[in-house]
């Protein structure tokens, strides 16, 4: 989709260019960017400006998408280069508003896109206030989490908590065992508590990647490894040890029965 995207755009400004800046003495980027220069001016701002920055945003993103990239520079490296997203997607909205106002015909619909954006920040902003403080940590008890009761763990899903150091814990229920992994799927950092037990393995919901909850290994014939956690369920509830494992290391699960008792 992303690439996608970036092909869509890229179509959009060689016609574009090619439209209005291609019949004159000037070359098309030199008419494009060499000539406009109010940018004090809401009316005469070079709008194009913002939607070239966001193309090659969208260019820097499509290239490095295969998963080479992503082992070559690492999970949390990739990651953090591909949320310039959240730069390309405000300099596309001025682009868009600032030429449907400049044009004098699209006051409606750059109102209505400004009412978008503005609903889908509010959006992004409550759920990472939400995510915020998710990320304060559960308090520890004798050096151990307390995850709140085993019976609430849907099974063959996971209940996210979050240790004192801000690092995310998946604590999976898979029939009348327990679990708990690293929340950091190994491909693209996806949130593997969001995800399921598919075939006796945690299934990533981003790209379907997979693990052993016992030993967070990838099965075979792939290789990858996640960071597990001890468990153990003290009257029904289920306590978790704050100190990841070394990734790949097996940890058995923690029995548990409905009625409680482990």
């Amino acid at each position: 989709m992303g690439v996608t995207t970036f092909f869509i755009a890229l179509v959009h400004a060689i016609i574009v260019i090619g439209f209005y800046h291609g019949f004159g003495t000037l070359s098309p980027l030199t008419s494009l960017l060499g000539i406009n220069a109010n940018f004090l001016s809401v009316s005469g701002f070079p709008f194009e400006l913002p939607g070239l920055i966001a193309l090659l945003i969208l260019l820097l993103l499509a290239a490095t998408s295969h998963d080479f990239w992503q082992k070559v520079l690492s999970a949390a490296a990739w990651k953090r280069l591909h949320m310039l997203v959240y730069i390309a997607y405000p300099l596309l909205v001025v682009h868009v508003v600032l030429g449907a106002l400049q044009s004098g015909r699209g006051l409606a619909g750059a109102v209505a896109l400004l009412c978008g954006t503005g609903l889908v920040s509010v959006l992004h902003v409550t759920a990472a206030l939400k995510e915020l403080k998710r990320d304060r940590g559960y308090e520890t008890e004798s050096g151990w989490i307390d995850a709140g009761p085993a019976s609430e763990i849907p099974q063959r899903r996971a209940k996210v908590i979050c240790a004192k150091d801000g690092e995310r814990i998946a604590v999976f229920r898979d029939g009348d065992s327990v679990s708990a992994v690293t929340n950091l799927c190994a491909h693209q950092g996806g949130p593997l508590g969001e995800g399921k037990i598919i075939n006796g393995c945690i299934t990533c919901p981003w790209h379907g990647w997979q693990y052993r909850a016992t030993d967070g290994c990838s099965p075979p014939p792939f290789t990858e490894k996640i960071a597990t956690y001890q468990v153990r369920i003290v009257a029904g509830r289920v306590k978790i040890n704050p100190t990841g494992l070394p990734a790949g290391t097996l940890t058995p699960p923690a029995p548990f029965k409905e009625s409680g008792h482990a």
